[in-house]
């Protein structure tokens, strides 16, 4: 199994905080979020990780020599795409079943660990309850996922995707197919749910939502993510992490 790792952004919302680094090299209990989500990756036997780089791509680049088997990919043009952009920079590097997941995002080992195990072409963790307008949201049809995106009336979906998944290599070949689309009709603001919106309206997949059942998850965007992150984090996933940084 793969992994790939969208760690291209500046995180400029983060204010001085992230001034001179990137944003996922921000410390939570003294060990980097990239560094907890390598040692996730690593505790469940994923060695093969891409990262995908941008800001600051130097700093992932260091630590990347530091690790065996980590790939690093620059995206130039990071300041002019969203995530997508960057998951079609690495595209061409994925071969078997992977697991997708942003830099910035933390979660709990009990999910990650549901979500390999859960049969499907592609499962998303989903964060049942009410969403804010900047959630990515979903809407469940059948045990399926039907609709992802983040402009949907937060009163229609059931809940917000996590950013973090699990995709079978069956569905490469028509992910990368939306990707390129996506490109070619310069949708450079698109993130990476675009094309997987454009799999899921294929209905050649099955597209599962694996509930988060209240497991810690955070994505750190704001200040307020941050403390929140640094207040809530389990100790399971730092003790994780401190075995290997």
């Amino acid at each position: 199994m793969q992994a790939i790792i969208m760690a291209a952004g500046k995180g400029s919302r983060l204010g001085s905080l992230t001034e001179n680094m990137p944003k996922s090299f921000l410390e939570i209990k003294g060990i980097k979020m990239i560094e907890y989500n390598i040692s996730m990756l690593h505790a469940f036997g994923i060695k093969d990780i891409i990262i995908v780089t941008g800001y600051q791509s130097e700093m992932f680049e260091e630590l990347a020599e530091k690790i065996e088997g980590i790939h690093c990919v620059f995206n130039p043009f990071y300041e002019m795409v969203n995530v997508l952009g960057s998951f079609y920079m690495a595209k061409d590097f994925l071969h078997d079943d992977f697991v997708y997941l942003h830099a910035d995002t933390l979660c709990a080992p009990e999910i990650f660990e549901a979500m390999l195990q859960e049969d499907g072409d592609m499962i998303l963790p989903v964060d049942y309850g009410p969403c804010d307008e900047e959630a990515m949201k979903v809407k469940v049809k059948g045990g399926k996922v039907i609709e992802i995106n983040k402009t949907m009336e937060c009163e229609t979906s059931e809940g917000e995707f996590i950013g973090i998944a699990k995709i079978n290599k069956s569905v490469i070949g028509e992910l990368n197919k939306a990707a390129i689309e996506l490109m070619k009709e310069k949708a450079f603001a698109s993130y990476f749910e675009g094309a997987v919106q454009r799999v899921i309206d294929e209905q050649n997949f099955l597209v599962k939502p694996l509930p988060t059942r209240g497991y810690f998850w955070n994505e750190v965007d704001f200040v307020q993510d941050y403390q929140r992150a640094s207040a809530g984090i389990p100790d399971s996933l730092i003790q994780m992490a401190r075995k290997e940084f």
